[in-house]
Parts: C-alpha cells; sequence; structure tokens
C-alpha cells in the first residue's frame, strides 16, 4: 500500500509538471507566523461569515487536512507555530489553480496569499487568492495526523514525529528556550561561556567509559570527552574566574529512559566560591527556567506532583542510608551485608575482585535511596573516596564537600568544592577505587596536575543535565523525547 500511494503521488508530481508548476518551488518571501496571522485576526475582531479586504497575508506549511467539496475547498496548513484554515474558491482562482488544488495532497508544502476572514461557524481562514507550490510530499503522513504511534518509530523518524504532532514541536522548542535561559542566566551571573576541546588526549572528570577514536595524522588515540572539567578548570588557573559550556558530553555506557550515550550539561567553575554556590546556581536555572517557559513552580511529571520552589531541602548522604537502607555508613560489614542481600555485591568469593567499601556503599545508596528522592533534594557529605577531585569535610576527612541534587528520583546536578591542593590531587589519582566499572577512573591527567601546581583558587564547581532538565520541566517520560535524534539500533530492514 505504501509504494501504491507512492506511485499515486509520483504521477501527481509529474502531472504538476505538465501544467508548468515547479513541485519542488522556490524561495517565497514575506511569509507571516500562523499563530501571528491568528492573532491578527483576533484583533481584527471579525465577526462569523465576514473577510477584511484590507486584511491580507501570507502563509506557508505543510497541508494537514484536505476537503475538496465541488467548486470550494479547505485545507489546512501548520507550520511551526500553529494550524491555519485555509479557503479555496474555483471562481477565485480561476480553471489552471484549480487544477493545482485537485493535485494537492497531505503533507505537501504549499505557500498562500489572501484575504483574512472568518466562516460562517467563526473559523479563522486566509481566503487564498494565490497559491504556491513549494514542495510535493511523495509519502503519506501518519494516519489522520494523529502523530507517530510507535514510539521506537517516533525517534528514528524525528522529521515526520515532528510535523505530524504538534506537542512534540512545543517539546523541542521548550528545550532551545531552557537552554537560552541557562546562557542568559549564567552570563547575567557574571560568567564567562567558554568551549573546551570534545577530542581529548586523555579523558577525566567522571567515572564512565569513554568513546575512543584516532587522528591519522598525529597517528594518536583520542577520547570524546566524558567532562570538560579538568579543561574548565585550567582556565580557572589561567584568571578565568567564572567560566560556563553547554557542552556534550559521551560516555560509552548503557541506553535507558534516563541515559542517552551522547548528552549536554552546562558545567560551569566559580573562583572563591564553594558549593553552596552552587546550591544557588542550581536553584536559580530551574527558577528562571520555570518563569520563562511557565507551568508554574508545582508541576506534574511521570503523574506525580512536583515542588520546585526554592530553597530545596538539604539531606546528608548519611542520615538518608540510614533511612532507608537502615544502615550506618561507618558500619562497613552491616552495608556490605545489606548489599550482598540486595544481590549488589558478593560476600567472600575467591574468584570475584572485592569492591572497595565506598564502591558497595554507593551501590546500595542507589538501589535503596535514590528512588525516593521524589521532590528536589540537595544530597550532601558523600563518602570522600567517591569524590577523588573534591575538597574533604574539615574535621572528617572521610567525607567530601559535595551534593548532588535529585528531581524524581533522577540525579539532575552534581557539584563539588574542588580540590586544589596538586599534592593531594596526585595522590587521590594515583589511588582511584578499584571494583566493577571503576577502572574508568584510574586515569592520571600530568599536564592537569602541573597547572594545579600554578596555583587554582578555592573554587566551586557544578554540571546540571540539560537534557534531564527538560524532561522534568516538559513531563517527558524518557529522555529520547527531548533529545531530537537519540541513539538508535540500526534497522535491519530498510522498509522505512
Amino acid at each position: 500500500m505504501a509504494d501504491a500511494y507512492y506511485d499515486e503521488r509520483s504521477k501527481k508530481l509529474d502531472q504538476l509538471r505538465t501544467l508548468g508548476v515547479d513541485p519542488y518551488g522556490c524561495r517565497f518571501p514575506g511569509v507571516q507566523a500562523n499563530a501571528d496571522i491568528r492573532s491578527h485576526v483576533e484583533d481584527l475582531g471579525l465577526e462569523a461569515g465576514s473577510t477584511d479586504p484590507a486584511g491580507t497575508a501570507r502563509a506557508a506549511g505543510r497541508i494537514v487536512l484536505r476537503r475538496v467539496m465541488g467548486k470550494l475547498a479547505f485545507l489546512t496548513v501548520r507550520d511551526s507555530t500553529a494550524d491555519l484554515q485555509i479557503g479555496l474558491s474555483k471562481k477565485v482562482t480561476g480553471d489552471d489553480l484549480w487544477e493545482v488544488v485537485k493535485l494537492l495532497d497531505l503533507g505537501d508544502i504549499i505557500g498562500l496569499d489572501g484575504n483574512l476572514g472568518r466562516t460562517k461557524t467563526g473559523e479563522i481562514t486566509l481566503w487564498a487568492t494565490g497559491l504556491t507550490v513549494l514542495c510535493k510530499s511523495l509519502r503519506p503522513p501518519p494516519e489522520k495526523w494523529h502523530g507517530l504511534q510507535d514510539v521506537d518509530l517516533r525517534y528514528r523518524q524525528r522529521s515526520v514525529d515532528l510535523f505530524s504532532s504538534p506537542e512534540v514541536m512545543q517539546t523541542f522548542k521548550a528545550r532551545s528556550r531552557i537552554i537560552e535561559v541557562i546562557r542568559g542566566y549564567m552570563c547575567g551571573e557574571g560568567f564567562l561561556e567558554v568551549e573546551t576541546p570534545m577530542l581529548q588526549s586523555v579523558y577525566g572528570g567522571a567515572a564512565a567509559r569513554p568513546f575512543t577514536t584516532h587522528h591519522n595524522t598525529l597517528d594518536l588515540d583520542l577520547f570524546l570527552r566524558i567532562s570538560p572539567e579538568l579543561y574548565l578548570k585550567r582556565l580557572l588557573v589561567g584568571g578565568m574566574e567564572r567560566v560556563f559550556e553547554i557542552n556534550r558530553n559521551f560516555r560509552n555506557e548503557g541506553i535507558s529512559t534516563q541515559h542517552n550515550p551522547e548528552f549536554t550539561m552546562m558545567e560551569c567553575y566559580q573562583a572563591y566560591g564553594d558549593l553552596t554556590d552552587m546550591m544557588a546556581i542550581v536553584e536559580g536555572v530551574f527558577s528562571s527556567c520555570i518563569e520563562a517557559i511557565g507551568g508554574g513552580y508545582q508541576r506534574g511529571f511521570r503523574n506525580i506532583e512536583l515542588d520546585f520552589t526554592p530553597p530545596w531541602p538539604r539531606r546528608t548522604y548519611t542520615e538518608l542510608l540510614r533511612e532507608y537502607a537502615g544502615v550506618e555508613l561507618t558500619d562497613i560489614d552491616s552495608v556490605r551485608r545489606k548489599a550482598a542481600a540486595l544481590g549488589l555485591c558478593r560476600m567472600g568469593h575467591p574468584t570475584h575482585p572485592r569492591m572497595d567499601d565506598a564502591v558497595v556503599t554507593n551501590k546500595l545508596f542507589e538501589a535503596t535511596v535514590e528512588g525516593k528522592l521524589i521532590q528536589p533534594t540537595f544530597v550532601t557529605e558523600y563518602p570522600a573516596a567517591l569524590c577523588p577531585l573534591t575538597r574533604r569535610k574539615p574535621g572528617d576527612p572521610s567525607l567530601a564537600l559535595r551534593f548532588e541534587a535529585f528531581v524524581a528520583g533522577m540525579e539532575i546536578g552534581n557539584a563539588y568544592t574542588e580540590l586544589n591542593d596538586p599534592a593531594i590531587q596526585r595522590e587521590n589519582l594515583d589511588g582511584q577505587l578499584t571494583g566493577e566499572g571503576d577502572e574508568t577512573m584510574r586515569v592520571m591527567d600530568e599536564d592537569f596536575l602541573r597547572a594545579l601546581e600554578h596555583g587554582m583558587p578555592p573554587a566551586g564547581g557544578l554540571g546540571v543535565g540539560i537534557d534531564r532538565l527538560a524532561m522534568l520541566l516538559t513531563d517527558s517520560p524518557s529522555i529520547r523525547d527531548v533529545i531530537l535524534f537519540p541513539l538508535q539500533r540500526p534497522l535491519r530492514s530498510h522498509g522505512l
């Protein structure tokens, strides 16, 4: 059936050419947004059944509805802002243009000139006096313009998803607005936007597996960055006291509703600050975005009600582990027994490498606590062994001056009071944790350490996940709903 539609539309394309019409159009300047046209008609105050001969407009978009009734036709044309009804009369268009109207299909892109009015039922309508074919669509749109119903197909055919589902278009407009607002907020706070390398000879700044590549000219293995942290800190050394980057990171790990191997973060560093300043930035970023896109501080996400009103609660890692796992952070035997009972580690297995205490503890925290952190919450005082780039808590070096921000059970931000002692930094990087997956942090960046030896001011550092932030503020259940082209496994068939 799909081939039959294609063949039928191809014949119409040839018929258009026979009529002297270019089926792929040309420049069509002066187009007004459908939303603006509709707003203008509202301002005119036209009554039902009336037309304003002086109220002209030029519109363009994709046909999403088509009704031909004898010598009268009604089309609904969709652009990125709204739908607009188009009225066409053979008496006005003339015989030649009417032949073109009869060759139009759903999905075709057209341009129109005409007079503004309302039908007898009050529908805002552009009564066309001219029509230009801008692109003939050879494939039919999703049935009845209800959008793509197959979730996997939606991600694979995002172009179709966007033009057939206005709510999807609005989600990505909101995402774009969120990034614009974050950039404006950070610049307003005196931060300088910078760019750091995505191709790195030494990866670092996070516990993650990198993607690898090779530069032929230099005969050099390189990594796609897992974090910009170590380069941004070099800028602190250089005297850039407040820097931020809205960056793409790449981690060669799993895919889920919360993870995509390629993702976007806003990472910033503030000289002479600490993690309390970073908390204020997180709250400020969320507040600014909420005010920009609307919806209020109390908003739904996955059928739960979230309250983003600042200040957000502060809870320590220790008290949360006690509350939800029933163990004390300092009682590692109890922690290991609890973790083993949940299948997170093995007790005394001779062939299984023993995971460090901090790794086991954090696996238990992830399994028992993180899913319970529904309302926006800052979790503070992580085990220091998990945080090699972080300053220790005065009076208790077993804890790090770090927080993670959680909403709806997802981590959406990670921040430190940054470590700037080069000797301790070297010691931490040299003695990284062992265990499942943690070999990825066993990387020594001598150039970064050399920079620290020149002196880095005390600082606070923060990373905020843009994709997850967009999920929360647009009520999108999956990270793939807010990434235009998420990574998908290639299809064996080319039937799309």
